[in-house]
């Protein structure tokens, strides 16, 4: 439990410090965006488990990615800059693009609470740059 607890403090510390990067930064709206990211994951896979209209099999998927997510054991360990919550992002956003092939999209973007755009970006795999601040 320990090594749970120490892992999430960790992530919750990086995923700080680049909010505060991207403010510093001057990239206000990607600073939103990151702040709100993994509570808007939560709130998307917590939707979908519970959506009637999600198959089984992507459910199961969900359950893995949480579990992957929340895990303290990690491939690369989180305290890494950068390439620590790299394989977590990496897993969510597999599962997302699994769960799109056999979920309709409106689905997920009904349980989706961020700007659309973020999660865009997430399913197809990468961060486009977009205009504001």
């Amino acid at each position: 439990m320990r090594g749970f607890l120490l892992g999430i403090a960790i992530a919750v510390a990086l995923w700080s410090v680049a909010v505060i990067v991207l403010i510093g930064l001057g990239r206000r709206s990607q600073a939103r965006e990151l702040a709100t990211l993994i509570p808007n994951l939560l709130v998307l896979f917590r939707g979908l488990l519970r959506d009637a209209r999600v198959p089984r099999s992507a459910k199961l998927w969900l359950g893995f990615a949480i579990v992957w997510i929340a895990s303290p054991i990690d491939l690369i360990p989180e305290f890494i800059p950068v390439a620590g919550p790299l394989d977590d992002a990496i897993v969510a956003t597999l599962v997302l693009r699994h769960l799109l092939k056999r979920t309709d999209r409106s689905v997920v973007f009904e349980h989706w609470r961020g700007n659309p755009a973020t999660l865009e970006a997430i399913v197809r795999g990468r961060l486009t740059r977009r205009s504001g601040g």
